[in-house]
């Protein structure tokens, strides 16, 4: 009996498509979804747009676009099957800069149909809002 050896993981090659190795490292659930944001030019290989059929060799930087967002990606390892993460994760070094975080901007809001406030809820809208009640304009 014989059995059929999985194939390996690893190119044999020098390069792999950029949409595989998307889909391998776990950038993107689905090759398809990989393929699919080459064609809309969210993934840039070292600077330029890149085709999902592009050529990936170790050492090259990839932009992929993921929610409005670029992450940064510097190809360290080949993948041709997607792995598990931790081994994913030795094929690329992460180089996104980190988000800034947007203060906390609390918003005033009041269920319909309640009618008018009353004047100590005015107060409190108008200290959320950074006014002075007392102050007449």
């Amino acid at each position: 009996m014989t059995s059929a050896s999985p194939s390996p993981p690893l190119p044999t090659g020098d390069s792999v498509r950029v949409d595989t190795w998307l889909w391998a490292t776990r950038q993107l659930k689905s090759r398809s979804q990989a393929t699919s944001a080459a064609r809309a030019g969210h993934v840039k290989v070292n600077g330029d747009t890149a085709k999902a059929s592009q050529k990936l060799r170790v050492g090259d930087e990839v932009r992929l676009r993921v929610d409005g967002f670029d992450r940064v990606l510097r190809v360290t390892g080949l993948l041709l099957k997607r792995v598990g993460a931790p081994q994913a994760r030795e094929c690329y070094e992460d180089l996104t800069p980190a988000r800034s975080r947007l203060p906390f901007i609390p918003v005033a809001t009041r269920e319909r149909g309640t009618g008018r406030p009353t004047k100590k809820e005015r107060r409190e809208l108008d200290r959320l809002r950074g006014r002075d009640s007392r102050q007449r304009s």
